[in-house]
């Protein structure tokens, strides 16, 4: 009787450990499929997620002390919306329903340690009316971080008005933009050179990854805080 008992019990044990490995593997087997199936293993993939990470925006390195974090991506196409990140934040995107075809542009007071957004708003350049971002930009004050993101096209009602304005924050690629361009931009209104945010991808045929539209444009990095 005790040898049976033991025999049973041994007979489990090792049911259970090879069912336990068999479902393990078929589990992992099922994830790496999963994650092939949305694109994980594509970075390339616009509409894929941003690999998790413990800091803020999801950057590769935290920021020193006394800096903002930021993380801007342009629109994919005329399909996936573009997204603005700061602070760990999530301040224009599509799931916010506050972003639109043309400029994304984002305020933030640049001035002391808060970093508080002061608003958001897009406006069209195909087919709106350039004065709306002409009074948009001329009531932004000194200090205040300005950060652009492109959405379909940003160039045909952009004028040299505006462009001039842009160039005043730091920019130096925005007189360089045409139909269809890619522009991601961080500047701030007072600043006294260029600002190293910024980056221009053409509309070509020969070169563009998606037809008629560039690739996608990401860039992020760490803003120092104005004290004063």
């Amino acid at each position: 009787g005790v040898l049976r008992v033991l025999f049973l019990i041994l007979t489990l044990i090792v049911t259970w450990l090879l069912l336990s490995k068999f479902f393990n593997v078929n589990w992992r087997n099922l994830h790496l499929k999963a994650q092939r199936w949305v694109g994980q293993d594509s970075p390339s993939c616009p509409t894929c997620m941003l690999k998790t990470s413990k800091n803020k925006c999801g950057l590769e390195k935290s920021c020193p002390p006394y800096h903002f974090a930021f993380k801007i991506r342009s629109g994919a196409a005329n399909v996936v919306g573009p997204q603005i990140c700061f602070e760990g934040v999530n301040v224009m995107s599509s799931v916010k329903n506050n972003i639109g075809r043309g400029l994304n542009i984002a305020l933030i007071n640049g001035i002391g340690t808060s970093g508080v957004l002061l608003t958001t708003d897009f406006f069209d350049m195909y087919s709106g009316n350039v004065d709306d971002l002409l009074k948009f930009m001329k009531r932004v004050s000194r200090g205040t971080l300005v950060f652009v993101a492109s959405y379909d096209d940003v160039s045909t009602k952009l004028t040299k008005e505006a462009k001039a304005i842009f160039t005043e924050i730091g920019s130096s690629l925005v007189e360089s933009l045409h139909f269809r361009d890619n522009w991601v931009f961080a500047g701030a209104k007072g600043i006294q050179e260029k600002s190293p945010f910024e980056q221009h991808v053409r509309n070509d045929k020969n070169t563009n990854k998606y037809d008629g539209w560039p690739e996608v444009l990401e860039l992020g990095g760490c803003i120092p805080k104005k004290m004063d």
